[in-house]
């Protein structure tokens, strides 16, 4: 491979706003692996956010960039599955398996597809210092025939219409909307986008904890929301504290310390069947390898109200971040019917909008 920007890159980062910028350029936040993909021929190679390769897990696209792209040119973007008219991260989830047999049934049956949404190489021309507004305008000539497995991610200059993408899209499973100055050279590993993503409230029951990988202290919160059987699903974590609140919390919470987990709702967390049946703290697997992520259980007494950005199945998608405790509320009134559904948007929807030059 012999091109004018060579792998590995780092992608252009984003950092969060309340709300969207005016005077930039506006694009949907896509929820699944970011990517950046080389073509020079017949070699293609992805890499990941980090730099790794992702290449060998997604035969399925290999094929359709050698189809669809240009024969020589670097690409930033995002690798997704869809499934039933929206982003469905959990099956994307899946396609990165060890086994070359499994990931070729995955092709086949969970298919995953490119949206391309920035170019920083075309032919012999490295494009990293040209404005955002120029590379917009060579990435929709240069992309213009592709077809479904490869997409060009919708953009617009229209702040109206982005803010009408940022409650639309939710729908169709995006996160957010990407925000970009439309005289920005591409600065790789650089938080210089912007990103506003969705932002709701939930009030969680407090299950457990996990220690910080630097001693004692509180590393994490585990959360959960009663199902309609009256179960206690683990919902997700909160993480984000001082060290000086790690300390502090460890001792504010040492008297809902439980002996034993054998009396907690996910007294079975080790066992794979019971896992099958109900979300718990998960035990070590080929995903976190020799990971430790043994937790501490605390009686289900406590509830917190967290931030979310949205939901993927019926946990959290990221980490939430810590609000308030809430000592009005009970426990057992923690459940999922108090999330905020979005309507539905069909994802076809989105990858029909117009991919040329923004309005």
């Amino acid at each position: 491979m012999d091109l004018p920007v060579m792998p590995p890159v780092k992608p252009m980062l984003a950092k969060p706003a309340a709300k969207i910028p005016d005077g930039m350029q506006y694009e949907g936040k896509w929820d699944g692996f970011r990517a950046v993909v080389f073509r020079d021929g017949s070699e293609v190679e992805m890499g990941s956010r980090t730099g790794k390769p992702l290449t060998r897990y997604f035969p399925e696209l290999v094929e359709a960039l050698r189809t669809h792209l240009p024969p020589r040119c670097v690409l930033d973007g995002e690798i997704v599955v869809r499934r039933a008219g929206r982003l469905d991260f959990d099956s994307l989830l899946e396609r990165i398996h060890p086994a070359d047999s499994r990931v070729r049934h995955l092709a086949a049956t969970t298919p995953a597809s490119f949206v391309a949404f920035d170019l920083l190489a075309l032919e012999d021309t490295a494009l990293l210092s040209t404005p955002t507004d120029d590379r917009r305008e060579l990435l929709t000539a240069a992309l213009h025939r592709v077809d479904d497995p490869v997409f060009v991610a919708p953009a617009t200059r229209d702040v109206e219409l982005a803010r009408r993408w940022f409650e639309q899209y939710e729908g169709a499973g995006l996160d957010g909307v990407i925000a970009k100055p439309l005289t920005l050279p591409y600065r790789p590993g650089e938080r210089v986008m912007v990103k506003v993503k969705h932002e709701r409230t939930a009030d969680c029951v407090l299950a457990g904890l996990r220690e910080h990988r630097s001693g004692p202290v509180v590393g994490s919160l585990l959360l959960g929301l009663y199902d309609t059987r009256g179960r206690l699903q683990h919902v997700g974590v909160c993480a984000s504290f001082t060290m000086q609140r790690r300390e502090e919390l460890m001792a504010e919470l040492a008297p809902l310390r439980m002996e034993s987990v054998r009396e907690h709702p996910w007294a079975d967390w080790e066992s794979e069947d019971a896992q099958a049946h109900s979300r718990m703290p998960g035990a070590p697997s080929r995903w976190t390898g020799a990971k430790d992520l043994g937790w501490v259980p605390l009686r289900p007494e406590r509830v917190c109200e967290v931030a979310y950005d949205h939901m993927q199945g019926d946990r959290f998608r990221h980490t939430t971040r810590f609000r308030r405790w809430r000592p009005d509320r009970e426990p057992e009134g923690c459940t999922y019917a108090q999330l905020e559904e979005p309507v539905s948007y069909d994802l076809a929807e989105v990858l029909a909008a117009p991919g040329g030059p923004p309005d």
